[in-house]
């Protein structure tokens, strides 16, 4: 029951952080720009994090989990999200949002090397189905090395994250956590926003989207994988991430009635297969 719930938080988890780009969207066509939506993102779910803490009579971390979270947020959170950015202005979104997806990869080797990890082989033939399915999913292009090689180190930061994450969530809740990563990342996109100059939302609907950024796309989505990577661990909860990108696809076809050709929906589905090989072998695993 313990990893059945464990998979459940990643699914969430991936799903909610799918809404991100298309939220994202809306957010700049009512004229904020990165660096604002960040503060706000980070800043107040931080706040809303901060008052659950303070209800469930949890205490604040301290000493070296401390510091570790605060590297979390302060340096994963914005460290990911700059290569992310300008890794786009080099390539291709789709090839930048592959390349990403090299993360779980990266997540598996450090996992085997940093925790001595067992890696079955059906999770390894899980990534390699994941990660091709994630190629047809995004619809890769062409970029310059510069690109390909920021997005790499994304992809690279945010495997550190979550190797890091895997330990220190040993130690403290999900809500303990959350909320000092949240407090890190905010600070440090409100000193960018300061440098930038901010632009917040123009209209009602853009406090209604930033509001659902901040609820659906934050509090929830990173709660949530906090608390199954603590129960499932560092390479299942990256292997089901993998999810994410057919949520948005999908929406975006929604929302945006982008079309869905036959490649991302095969593409999709070998996620959809990985996932299912995933979750079952997590099942057999005895609890502990």
């Amino acid at each position: 029951m313990r990893r059945l719930i464990g998979i459940l938080f990643i699914v969430i988890s991936s799903a909610s952080f799918g809404t991100l780009a298309i939220l994202g969207r809306y957010a700049y066509q009512d004229g904020m720009d990165i660096f604002t939506v960040l503060f706000l993102r980070f800043t107040i779910s931080a706040a809303i994090m901060t008052v659950i803490l303070l209800l469930r009579r949890e205490h604040f971390p301290r000493g070296r989990v401390l510091l570790q979270l605060i590297g979390m947020g302060a340096l994963g959170y914005v460290a990911g999200a700059y290569l992310y950015l300008e890794a786009i202005r080099h390539a291709s979104a789709g090839l930048v949002a592959l390349l990403l997806y090299l993360y779980p990869l990266f997540v598996t080797v450090l996992s085997t090397i940093v925790l001595r990890e067992q890696v079955a082989p059906v999770k390894i033939f899980a990534l390699v189905l994941a990660f091709v399915g994630t190629a047809f999913t995004v619809r890769p292009q062409g970029g310059e090395v510069i690109g390909i090689l920021m997005s790499i180190g994304g992809a690279l930061v945010y495997s550190i994250y979550i190797i890091v994450g895997a330990n220190v969530m040993k130690h403290v809740s999900a809500v303990q956590s959350s909320t000092i990563i949240f407090a890190s990342a905010g600070l440090v996109y409100g000193v960018l926003t300061g440098i930038n100059g901010a632009h917040f939302p123009a209209s009602n609907s853009g406090w209604v989207t930033m509001i659902g950024i901040i609820l659906v796309c934050t509090v929830i989505p990173v709660v949530t994988f906090l608390a199954g990577l603590e129960r499932i661990g560092p390479t299942s909860a990256a292997m089901l991430s993998t999810l994410e990108p057919v949520v948005t696809v999908l929406l975006a076809a929604w929302l945006f009635g982008e079309r869905l050709g036959l490649i991302i929906l095969f593409g999709g589905g070998l996620i959809l297969v990985a996932v299912v090989l995933l979750a079952r072998s997590e099942l057999r695993i005895p609890a502990k």
